[in-house]
């Protein structure tokens, strides 16, 4: 199976900004003009720590505010949106669609982009706006954290000593060494190499997979996830999500990834068939699994709560007040060259 990076859709032609209707190009600071001569834009998902910022460019219409039902209330503002910010948790189909005819471009505050209708959004010519890499780094460090915390058992450390358990039981299990790990990273895309650079410096050898060979790297490339499993000890998800990623680790993955092995996943909980990921980790035939994501967020299998071999954390991979404000400006960045018909700085589509 063919795989690419958490970027691989930034390849996709863009579409012409030129072709859309665009209005009288106006300011966009608040302190120069009232807030109904501010553009429009359509908050479909919950305030962040970066709305403040926003309603001093735009002007904000929030639903989520409004006793109306959603349906209701984008008729009410149809004719009126051009521009939307979302989330990963929004759906935006070509229902939601049907009710913005003049929308013109999809702001999404998420790296990946599989909650989009990129069909739809093409035909519509609809352009879409991701959060490009600003999430890399953050999302490159907490994988190697998982990694380090499975190995070395710091977490079980950690619960161990707070149970009294070193004095009453002495001796903890030992941990294992990262340096000299075979690790394989599924998605050698922005994150994917940032994983691979801090990784190499611990002296782990990596191979990854994609959709093709990168000639630029010296990593060994798999074309299949199963012989990459076969061939790591460790086996990281950072791709992103699509109708040919789900589950993508399986059995037969799992299987080959073996009773000793970890799999990490930051990228996206259905990347993981996790009914059998559970019952593979209650049966002991893996080794031990670093969680960020989940199939059902937030709702999370309760037989991984007291299983000593996993790490859960709750999807915060890419939260830094540091990663926060660096996507606070690029989504204000995008927004404002929308308006002002000028090139999206992180287009997808």
């Amino acid at each position: 199976m063919l795989l690419e990076g958490s970027n691989c859709l930034s390849s996709t032609p863009p579409i012409s900004n030129s072709n859309k209707p665009r209005k009288k190009k106006t300011s966009l600071m608040a302190s120069e003009h009232p807030d109904r001569q501010l553009p429009t834009v359509l908050l479909l998902r919950r305030p962040t720590l970066f709305d403040s910022e926003l309603s001093q460019r735009f002007h904000l219409l929030q639903p989520y505010r409004s006793p109306l039902p959603l349906s209701v209330f984008l008729s009410a503002h149809a004719d009126s949106v051009r521009a939307a910010l979302v989330s990963a948790g929004t759906r935006v189909d070509a229902d939601l669609l049907e009710k913005l005819p003049s929308l013109g471009v999809v702001a999404t505050t998420s790296a990946g982009v599989n909650h989009i209708d990129l069909v739809e959004c093409r035909r519509r010519n609809v352009m879409v706006a991701g959060a490009g890499t600003v999430f890399s780094v953050d999302v490159a460090d907490h994988a190697v954290g998982l990694t380090i915390d499975l190995l070395r058992k710091v977490s079980e450390g950690d619960r161990f000593v707070r149970a009294g358990g070193w004095p009453a039981q002495g001796e903890f299990p030992l941990g294992a060494k990262l340096g000299g790990k075979r690790v394989g990273i599924v998605g050698l895309g922005s994150i994917g190499s940032e994983i691979a650079k801090r990784l190499e410096a611990f002296g782990c050898a990596i191979s990854y997979n994609s959709r093709s060979s990168k000639p630029d790297v010296a990593y060994r490339y798999f074309s299949h996830v199963r012989d990459l499993a076969a061939e790591s000890d460790v086996l990281i998800l950072c791709c992103a999500l699509n109708e040919e990623t789900h589950h993508l680790i399986n059995n037969e993955v799992m299987d080959a990834l073996g009773k000793n092995g970890i799999v990490i996943n930051v990228g996206r909980g259905d990347l993981i068939d996790e009914k059998e990921l559970v019952r593979y980790l209650m049966e002991g035939k893996l080794g031990g699994a670093g969680l960020d994501v989940f199939e059902n967020e937030p709702a999370v299998p309760k037989e991984l709560y007291t299983m000593e071999n996993v790490v859960l954390t709750p999807h915060s991979a890419v939260h830094t007040p540091e990663s926060i404000n660096d996507l606070a400006q690029l989504m204000i960045a995008n927004l404002e060259a929308f308006f002002s018909n000028k090139p999206l700085l992180s287009q997808v589509l």
